[in-house]
């Protein structure tokens, strides 16, 4: 591969860019290479750019100075870009491609020889890098605010992301390609501008995952690693170590956020910081305008002489489209971690990939993001947050949109529109295909409500409802309560969710501040997680006098309650239907569509950290083992702390297996299954699948 990349590096001579759609940059004094000549493409030659965004948005042009200057940490006023160039990274290797990402370029699939598998990587890496520009690519860094745990924090920006330009497909379409972690900008403030191999995974995987769950969200081509390093603070504990830096190719209609027209803002009341284009409405209507054209054509034909109106219906169509998405989200028990302003799509799409997770045992409260105490973040708020994000969307466009005309759009859509949308989903996922009831919400409650009290898999539960005997023959639900109680929480799974957080000193000391100074508790911000902790010490108690029998005959009797209200329900569905096989034939097709085998669950992700940490990105066949380092403490980034049996799970395996999340069908699926390793009796090893309840020590995982 090394003598691949030299060969392309050679034809630095003899490269001549070709005439893009649109401008060609002026070569940028930020790098020691801004001269030279860039690398002439071969696979990736047939990119076509055309970067509307810097043609219809204002661009800083970056300040003079000394090398290294624009990259600057600076207020960006009266811009919506900044020009950047990538810092390059030594040795740039490929850990994977998305090749259904790459299809949206019009790029082909891979070819069959090795050789040239192994050039098309090379070229890969050194353009997926950073390390070198495509012709027609524009490399700017994007302004933006945002307020991140609901508190302006001023301007944002794209600290680690670079907006490489725009590519035309020969099928009409129009990507935003950016890469991730490419180097400082003038948004990094006081960071480096990279990203490290393992928070790159995550995101180059979860993008993925989610698309092939059906989930609207920005996609990612690849991801590449390399022999630059970085330090960071994994456990947060004051001992940094050398990361590897890495980059992800994201793909997107456009990265533009609710943050993005936050750059208007004046003074927050209570945080003081403003916006750094206070007062700049002509830029804002500006954004509005190539917003909407771009991204909403038919509202710009049917609004084109009325702005009022036409900025109103886009606002209405960013509501429904963002209740539409955590709707989806609520669905499949995915949690986004940090629901910022700047981290909401303008176009409705799941963006910024960073501390997420799937839910596990379900539990309407979980925090997937360590560092969120608060909750505010949590699984079940997620509708309200995004609404909450709404309004300052709504705040943001004033005055090119009167703010009560907003809100009142706002109060009219999301509510309706998500539990529309949430309902309809949630009837897909239980199999009711025909007749439409009112009770419906109240059964899809009490199903949530009894995997709450019995600690049961989400993902899991789900799927197994898929193969519910529904007909009047089979009215035994032993077998099939048998294996739903098997995906609810065990004693030692629950102990060590609900064990005490805080010293029993901190507590007692919590107790008699709560008693002699509310308000002093309620300042420092610890009452709610005062209050769970002491939920957490009452439900410790509770199951010390627990064993595991009455743990699994309560587990059971509240399952068998819920399924005969399901069977009732699934009855009158199949008496609206009339032919019985027919409608059986649908409610399985339409469950099994709807409730995947597979989520990119933490420890999965994990497990792909390390193999790739080691190295090895290989596709070969046969199970991969345990993960090569079990977490055993919660300090931050999904990082290991304890060392288990060598083991390698491949990254590029796990993508094969997220592109099938919902049938598991075929060589990919069974290919990435995962095997435990021998027990210390030396008995024959128990295969432990994807598809199963998580491992124990998954539970331990944190990602700040």
């Amino acid at each position: 591969m090394a003598a691949l990349r030299l060969t392309l590096a050679a034809s630095l001579a003899a490269a001549r860019a070709r005439p893009p759609l649109g401008r060609r940059p002026p070569p940028a004094p930020c790098s020691a290479s801004a001269g030279a000549m860039e690398p002439e493409p071969r696979w990736l030659a047939g990119l076509r750019f055309d970067n509307r965004a810097l043609r219809a948005l204002p661009v800083e042009t970056p300040p003079s100075g000394p090398e290294g200057a624009p990259s600057a940490p600076r207020p960006v006023p009266g811009a919506c870009f900044s020009r950047v160039r990538p810092a390059p990274l030594r040795q740039p290797r490929v850990v994977a491609l998305s090749e259904p990402a790459l299809a949206l370029l019009g790029l082909g699939a891979p070819p069959a020889d090795a050789a040239a598998r192994e050039a098309r990587e090379a070229e890969a890496a050194l353009f997926f890098s950073g390390n070198a520009l495509l012709p027609g690519a524009e490399p700017a860094a994007h302004c933006y605010c945002g307020h991140q745990f609901g508190q302006f924090a001023g301007q944002l920006g794209d600290g680690a992301a670079m907006y490489l330009g725009e590519v035309c497909t020969a099928a009409g379409e129009r990507w935003e390609l950016q890469l991730k972690g490419a180097g400082p900008t003038p948004f990094s403030r006081q960071a480096d501008g990279r990203k490290v191999l393992r928070s790159s995974i995550r995101e180059f995987l979860c993008s993925e995952a989610m698309f092939h769950l059906g989930i609207p969200t920005t996609r990612a081509g690849a991801c590449v690693t390399s022999q630059s390093t970085v330090e960071r603070d994994v456990f947060y504990d004051g001992n940094p170590r050398p990361e590897q830096c890495a980059v992800v190719l994201r793909v997107a209609p456009t990265f533009l956020r609710f943050g993005s027209f936050e750059i208007f803002k004046s003074s927050d009341e209570h945080t003081g910081r403003a916006g750094p284009s206070v007062g700049r409405n002509d830029i804002r209507v500006q954004m509005l305008d190539y917003v909407i054209s771009t991204f909403y054509p038919e509202i710009q034909a049917t609004h084109a002489s009325d702005s009022v109106q036409r900025h109103a219906a886009f606002f209405r169509e960013v509501t429904r489209r963002t209740a539409q998405l955590v709707a989806e989200w609520q669905c499949v028990g995915f949690c986004h971690g940090v629901l910022n302003t700047d981290n909401m799509s303008i176009v409705g799409l799941t963006i910024d990939y960073g501390p997420f997770g799937f839910l596990d045992r379900y539990d309407p409260d979980h925090v997937c993001n360590a560092s969120d105490t608060a909750g505010r973040y949590s699984y079940s708020r997620q509708p309200e947050v995004c609404k909450w994000n709404l309004q300052k969307l709504a705040e943001a466009l004033h005055p090119a949109l009167p703010l009560e005309l907003a809100e009142a759009i706002l109060a009219e859509e999301f509510d309706a529109e998500f539990r529309r949308h949430y309902l309809q989903k949630m009837r897909w996922k239980l199999g009711l295909v025909r007749a439409e009831r009112e009770e419906d919400s109240a059964l899809v409650a009490r199903l949530l409500e009894t995997m709450h009290l019995t600690g049961a898999d989400f993902t899991n539960s789900f799927y197994l409802l898929s193969s519910f005997p529904a007909g009047p023959e089979s009215r035994d639900l032993d077998e099939f309560l048998a294996a739903l109680t098997a995906q609810c929480a065990s004693l030692e799974e629950l102990r060590l969710a609900f064990r005490p957080q805080m010293d029993p000193r901190q507590l007692s000391m919590m107790l008699m501040l709560a008693q002699s100074n509310p308000q002093l508790l309620a300042l420092i911000g610890t009452r709610a997680s005062l209050a769970r902790e002491l939920e957490r010490v009452e439900r410790q108690s509770r199951l010390e006098q627990l064993s595991p029998a009455e743990l699994h005959s309560k587990n059971r009797s509240r399952w068998a309650e819920w399924l005969l209200e399901y069977r009732a329900r699934l009855e009158k569905d199949q008496e609206a239907a009339g032919d019985t096989a027919a409608w059986q034939a649908e409610r399985v097709r339409v469950m099994h569509a709807n409730n995947p085998k597979y989520v990119l669950r933490n420890y999965i992700a994990q497990g792909a950290i390390e193999a790739a940490e080691s190295g090895d990105f290989s596709e070969a066949s046969g199970p991969p083992g345990p993960p090569l380092l079990v977490p055993s403490r919660c300090r931050g980034g999904g990082a290991p702390t304890n060392t288990a049996p060598p083991a390698l799970l491949q990254v590029r395996r796990v993508l094969k297996l997220l592109e099938t999340p919902y049938r598991g069908e075929g060589v990919a699926a069974e290919a990435c299954e995962a095997a435990e390793p021998e027990e210390a009796s030396g008995a024959a090893s128990r295969r432990h699948s994807y598809s199963s309840k998580p491992p124990l020590w998954a539970a331990e995982l944190c990602v700040t």
